[in-house]
């Protein structure tokens, strides 16, 4: 166990090591900054884009160039991001080199200049639901009037950015009929004021803005960013808390500490690793989850279950705490619960005894005869011997047997004291006798 948690905490300081981005030499000259905005647009990117922005910041740059190649993604993110896209004095330029779609449209409206490559297109912004369905009106109007203030921040026409967003406006002259999103292609694009040229490059992009000669920083995810941004994706956290979950519940009816037990650990770690590196959670989550689980500790070794049910809503509390939406946190740990609930249930049907924890929980054993239990000594010896009742049987009383006094019940006839019987049933601690006459016949 212990070489085991050392081994955990070597690779941690491994992936903290390896997150340390390169910070450049300090330039002579104009600097530009090239930050990429692919794959999808969540909180793990506005963890990279800040960073990336404040390195811009410190190194006084003249502008920064967004390289956006995006399909879109998650709309409170990208409010996120187009705040800080607004809050910097730097510019902001956006080079579509290929797709900036759904929340990706969204960013680059909210960049003082776009530029689009000749295959760039634009647009597509209608909220979708995990469920791959359209969202509600709240959502769907609070998205609208969104791409809206983005088209005026940036001074364009904002019934273009409308139809992006809105499948009931309707723009048959860029293909966009009834029922159907905008999508911009370059020269389109450019035809209507979305885009400030078409080229073909990032250097043209440069020439453009008049930074030809710029002295140009790219800036790279790093490694623990882009783990982060995997562990942070919406999808994958409510997986790795499953996984959590089933590997402690395995672990629980499992004997000693293995596979099962590292992989909930280390899913734990993860989870609260990528939150932290992202900047979703704070140390406080952390210290609340670590309250949690000594709390769980304390309850194994004395009983009372009020320390435990304090350990778990610690914890629960502190994976909620440690995303950036609470009501999805929330869902994806009810959704973990469930996974490690079905997955005990389905542990106790198919191994039942062989359980470890269960059988310190549950009493597996029967005390019945079969398995050699007996409440007392069955005295089957002493059928067909005779004694001397000692006291009056009504119908229960006691013998004298051999100088051996014993307790009996007669067969429920009253017989009085002094009188001579046969023992004819012995059942464990109840022994039955009968009137013995001295010619040898019983009554």
């Amino acid at each position: 166990m212990r070489k085991q948690i050392k081994k955990l905490f070597f690779f941690m300081m491994l992936f903290t090591m390896i997150s340390i981005p390169f910070i450049p030499a300090e330039a002579s000259g104009p600097v530009v900054y090239k930050v990429p905005v692919s794959k999808e647009v969540e909180k793990g990117l506005l963890a990279f884009l800040t960073r990336s922005f404040h390195e811009a910041e410190e190194a006084d740059a003249k502008a920064i160039v967004l390289d956006i190649h995006t399909p879109g993604g998650f709309t409170d993110a990208a409010g996120e991001i187009a705040k800080l896209f607004d809050s910097t004095e730097i510019p902001v330029i956006a080079y579509i080199n290929d797709d900036a779609l759904s929340a990706g449209a969204f960013l680059a409206l909210h960049a003082n200049k776009i530029y689009m490559s000749p295959m760039g297109r634009i647009g597509a912004a209608q909220v979708i639901e995990s469920s791959g369905n359209a969202a509600g009106v709240k959502a769907h109007s609070a998205w609208v009037k969104a791409m809206k203030n983005a088209a005026e921040s940036s001074g364009r026409d904002v019934q273009f950015a409308l139809a992006m967003a809105d499948p009931d406006i309707e723009l048959p002259e860029y293909g966009a009929k009834k029922g159907e999103l905008l999508t911009l292609t370059a020269s389109e694009a450019l035809a209507v004021g979305y885009s400030e040229g078409t080229v073909q490059s990032f250097e043209e992009v440069l020439k453009e803005i008049g930074y030809e000669d710029a002295e140009v920083i790219s800036t790279k995810e790093t490694f623990s960013e882009s783990l982060a941004r995997f562990i942070t994706h919406p999808i994958v956290v409510p997986i790795l808390l499953s996984v959590a979950g089933l590997g402690l519940v395995v672990e629980l009816y499992s004997p000693g500490f293995g596979v099962a037990g590292t992989m909930g650990i280390v899913s734990l770690l993860l989870f609260f690793y990528g939150h932290l590196i992202a900047g979703l959670a704070g140390y406080e989550s952390l210290v609340l989850f670590i309250i949690g689980f000594v709390l769980i500790v304390v309850e194994v070794f004395i009983a009372g279950g009020i320390a435990g049910i304090l350990g778990a809503v610690a914890i629960v509390g502190s994976i909620i705490m440690a995303g950036g939406n609470p009501m999805y946190m929330a869902l994806s740990v009810l959704i973990a619960l469930a996974v490690a609930a079905f997955g005990a249930v389905i542990l106790i049907k198919i191994f039942g005894k062989k359980l470890h924890l269960f059988n310190k929980v549950v009493l597996m054993d029967a005390t019945d005869t079969e398995s050699g239990y007996v409440s007392n000594v069955n005295r089957t010896e002493l059928i067909g011997q005779k004694a001397v009742t000692t006291t009056p049987l009504r119908p229960a009383g006691t013998i004298d047997l051999k100088g051996e006094r014993i307790d009996v019940v007669s067969q429920g006839n009253y017989i009085d004291k002094g009188k001579d019987v046969i023992i004819v049933k012995v059942e464990g601690s109840r022994i039955v006798v009968r009137a013995h006459t001295q010619e040898g016949e019983d009554k």
